[in-house]
C-alpha cells in the first residue's frame, strides 16, 4: 500500500503513461517536470527551494545542500518537510548564502513581489542563479492566496528591475495542449462535492479521455507561443538589488 501511494504521488508531480488516467493536472504537471528536469543541472551547490511544500523536485538536482523554506502557516507546520519558515517578509538566511534558488509555483501567491525578489537576490551569491516558475494561464486556487498572473513580457521587466539577466525563458504547453488542461481543471473543481469514489471515476473515465484527446489533437495543431500555461525562467544574478 505504501508503494502504490507513493507511485500514485509520484504520477502527480512526475507523470508518466499512467498519469494519463490518474492526474487531473496530467499536461500541467508534465510541463513543469520536464521544464525543471532539462534546466536542473544549471543549478548545483546549495540551493534553496523557496515555497518548497513537499520538496517534490529535490531528486532532479545535484546539490551540497538543499534547504526548504516555506511561509509559516498551519499549513506548513503540519506538514513538517520545510527546514525553515518566514513570516513573508524577510528570508532567515544571511546575505550571499545560497548558490541556486528554486521557485515552483508560488510567486502567483506573492502579494509583494518586489521585496520578493528582493530576498532572493540577497540570499544569492554572485552570479547565483533563479529558477522561477509561474502560471500564465489558470483558474484561481489556493483562495484568498491568490494574487497574480505574469506574462513572459512583466516577468522579464520584474526580474531585470531586481538585478536578474535572463538567461533562458520557456512556456508550457504553448498548444492546444492547453485547452484540454483548462477543460480538465474546470471539471476537476465542480466534482469537489461528490463522493471520492464518484471523482476517482471521473478521474479515469472523462478526465482521462481529455487527456488522451489533448495528446492526439496537439499533435496534428502547430503551436501558439501566446498561449500557453506556465512562465520557465532560468536567470542569473548579475548585480546586488537596490
Amino acid at each position: 500500500m505504501i508503494i502504490l501511494k507513493s507511485y500514485y504521488s509520484t504520477q502527480m508531480y512526475m507523470p508518466g503513461w499512467l498519469g494519463i488516467f490518474v492526474n487531473p493536472f496530467y499536461f500541467a504537471r508534465l510541463g513543469l517536470y520536464q521544464a525543471i528536469k532539462e534546466l536542473s543541472s544549471k543549478l548545483g551547490g546549495e540551493i534553496l527551494d523557496v515555497g518548497c511544500g513537499t520538496k517534490p523536485y529535490k531528486q532532479l538536482f545535484n546539490f551540497s545542500a538543499y534547504t526548504g523554506l516555506d511561509i509559516d502557516s498551519t499549513c506548513s507546520r503540519s506538514r513538517g518537510i520545510a527546514d525553515y519558515l518566514y513570516d513573508g517578509k524577510r528570508f532567515p538566511f544571511d546575505d550571499a548564502s545560497f548558490d541556486a534558488v528554486l521557485c515552483n509555483q508560488v510567486f502567483e501567491h506573492v502579494f509583494n513581489p518586489d521585496e520578493f525578489l528582493e530576498q532572493i537576490n540577497r540570499v544569492l551569491k554572485p552570479n547565483g542563479r533563479l529558477l522561477l516558475t509561474v502560471p500564465f494561464v489558470w483558474d484561481e486556487h489556493e483562495q484568498p492566496y491568490d494574487f497574480a498572473r505574469y506574462s513572459s513580457f512583466g516577468l522579464r521587466a520584474l526580474l531585470e528591475t531586481h538585478g536578474f539577466k535572463i538567461i533562458e525563458h520557456r512556456k508550457t504547453c504553448a498548444d492546444v495542449s492547453v485547452l484540454f488542461q483548462l477543460m480538465n481543471a474546470f471539471i476537476f473543481k465542480i466534482i469537489q462535492p461528490l463522493s471520492k469514489i464518484c471523482r476517482l471515476l471521473l478521474t479515469v473515465t472523462v478526465m482521462a479521455l481529455i487527456n488522451l484527446s489533448g495528446i492526439f489533437v496537439s499533435r496534428l495543431l502547430p503551436a501558439n507561443p501566446d498561449l500557453f500555461l506556465d512562465n520557465i525562467v532560468l536567470a542569473e544574478k548579475i548585480r546586488e538589488d537596490i
